[in-house]
């Protein structure tokens, strides 16, 4: 099986780490994963901007970029979303929908392709877990609290896999960040205290650690976090699931 790692623009530039975290997850599973040098952004900033049509060679240059793959695999659920949901600006050909459909979110991959029922990772902390908006919402990666089904969270199945590692409970584990890309620019103070609201939620159930499938919500919070000078680490979840790796 040939991957192709899809890494967001923003984690390539400030939190490498994480994408080499995906990276040695995905190998150590297995399987035989690329990393295509020429890849770029996946469209959304533009997009979420109004001004999608801009986006268009961004979006023809990711098909392109990964139509050789078995699978497209890539640590945010939000990216993810975009390329599933918001490509409908392309033609609808066969390679277009072939790469729309093989574009997966890191867990989803992990658990619908894979099928892992165990990982070799141990992290012994307090661990509070962000659903992002586009993740839980978007992608059906867990239950929102406002439905009524009862879909299992495929971080939280994740994040159980890992030994030592204590999941807090949150008063309210599904609320939004407050980033939302540009509405943290257009609507700042909003987005402040959303964001607020959602570190002190994860100090008071003792989180040593924020994790998320989205570093864009991590990198929100983590700015809030080292303003203020707040005894929280943000960790995306591969690297959480790669822990205690060779």
């Amino acid at each position: 099986m040939h991957i192709g790692l899809f890494v967001p623009c923003y984690m390539d530039q400030f939190y490498p780490q994480a994408a080499k975290a995906t990276w040695m997850l995905l190998n150590r599973l297995g399987c035989r994963v690329t990393f295509p040098q020429g890849q770029t952004c996946c469209g959304q900033p533009l997009a979420n901007a109004g001004n999608e049509e801009a986006a268009r060679a961004s979006y023809n240059h990711y098909i392109k970029t990964f139509e050789g793959f078995d699978f497209i695999v890539t640590p945010s659920g939000s990216c993810a979303y975009h390329v599933r949901h918001h490509y409908d600006l392309l033609d609808k050909t066969e390679t277009v929908t072939a790469v729309r459909e093989k574009t997966l979110d890191l867990s989803e991959f992990l658990l619908d392709v894979l099928k892992i029922s165990e990982l070799p990772a141990r992290y012994p902390h307090r661990v509070g877990l962000h659903q992002s908006c586009h993740g839980l919402r978007g992608l059906h990666l867990g239950c929102p609290s406002e439905s009524l089904q009862k879909t299992p969270s495929r971080l939280h199945l994740l994040l159980s896999m890992v030994e030592g590692l204590t999941l807090v409970d949150l008063q309210r584990r599904d609320e939004c960040c407050g980033f939302g890309g540009t509405f943290a620019i257009k609507e700042p103070d909003i987005s402040v205290r959303m964001g607020r609201d959602r570190i002190k939620d994860h100090l008071d159930a003792g989180a040593e650690v924020i994790t998320s499938g989205d570093m864009s919500c991590l990198m929100h919070l983590e700015g809030l976090i080292n303003r203020r000078g707040i005894p929280l680490r943000v960790m995306h979840i591969a690297e959480i699931l790669n822990a205690g790796s060779p």
